[in-house]
């Protein structure tokens, strides 16, 4: 039986999984597949190309349900972009990093559910004064940029605050059925879920970089600033990126004022590497649930195999705790007695 939470009421899927909004790798065709399969899929607007948003969004014209996300500041410097995703007609749209309150109530005018993604409390109180209607509590092992808070932590925190007022979907080092009914003990209504679907067939990423995901484990990810340093783009603390590592962090880490004085160079070099599908050079974000990711197949599996086994778990689990709840029974002078 699917997992119902308030969730999956809210947007009016089948299972509690949202596909997360992956720059460029969650295009149209990966947003369309998870939907399809009962999620929700998330389009990636990334950094703000116009272009690549107006080609993307068209595709999922008329189609429902999905969303578009934004990293937030991008908007700010492009508020058209808004204007564009919303003529779409997405069910949601999702906001990371930065303050959502200047574009919420165009969202929510629209129609669309405000989804704001946060990585400690008083991101989430912002959120929630905004209007958010679904909160993402993201943990350090996320892939791409984070904080650093673990998944663990940041949910229950997150669902504590909202007190039942908002769904808290997790995200961060997600990537089976088990931790989507994990993360579900601890309070989530479902899951975000990122590295998992850039390995599936559908998702916009070269065929390297899926391959190098596949054969990583948990211990070849590493957070810090150089993937983005070598791209010229300095974020502010605390957020920093998460990728595999390569030969080119390798030699960085530990040299980041040099990186950042040789930028003009190296970020010429790194586009290069980028466009030559040289991951040695170019980043590949991905989380620490690589470890978890054999395979490449299509969305529509990975969906279908995150939902049979959460509720594989999650009904076990209910039977465990009947079971042992009928070991007691009233005896016939009222007290309890063990039922053998």
């Amino acid at each position: 039986m699917p997992i119902a939470t308030p969730l999956t009421e809210l947007l009016g899927i089948r299972h509690p999984i949202l596909s997360a909004p992956m720059d460029t790798i969650a295009g149209s065709r990966l947003t369309r597949a998870v939907s399809e399969a009962g999620g929700f899929g998330i389009l990636g607007g990334g950094y703000g190309d116009r272009a690549r948003l107006q080609a993307e969004a068209a595709e999922l014209k008329g189609f429902a349900p999905f969303g578009i996300g934004f990293i937030t500041w991008s908007l700010a410097k492009q508020p058209e972009l808004l204007d564009i995703a919303l003529d779409a007609g997405p069910q949601a749209v999702m906001l990371s990093f930065g303050d959502p309150a200047p574009f919420a109530p165009q969202i929510k005018a629209s129609g669309a559910r405000l989804i704001c993604q946060v990585q400690n409390e008083d991101m989430a109180k912002q959120a929630l004064d905004a209007g958010a209607e679904i909160l993402i509590a993201q943990g350090t092992e996320a892939g791409g940029h984070g904080a650093s808070r673990t998944t663990v932590d940041i949910v229950p925190a997150i669902a504590d605050l909202a007190a039942g007022r908002v769904p808290v979907v997790a995200a961060g080092g997600i990537a089976d059925g088990r931790g989507l009914a994990a993360m579900m003990m601890l309070g989530a209504s479902g899951v975000l879920v990122g590295t998992r679907f850039y390995a599936s067939v559908e998702a916009n990423g070269a065929a390297g970089a899926k391959e190098r995901i596949r054969n990583a484990d948990g211990n070849d990810t590493v957070r810090g600033v150089v993937p983005d340093w070598s791209r010229k783009l300095f974020w502010p603390a605390p957020f920093t990126a998460r990728t595999l590592v390569n030969d080119h962090i390798k030699t960085w880490t530990g040299r980041e004022i040099e990186l950042m004085q040789r930028a003009d160079e190296v970020s010429k070099d790194y586009a290069a590497a980028k466009m030559a599908g040289n991951f040695e050079i170019a980043a590949v974000f991905a989380g620490e649930a690589v470890g978890l990711i054999h395979d490449i197949p299509p969305a529509a599996e990975i969906v279908e195999r995150i939902a049979s086994e959460a509720e594989q778990l999650l009904a076990g689990q209910r039977n465990s705790t009947t079971a042992a709840q009928d070991q007691f029974l009233p005896s016939p002078g009222g007290g309890g007695s063990l039922r053998m």
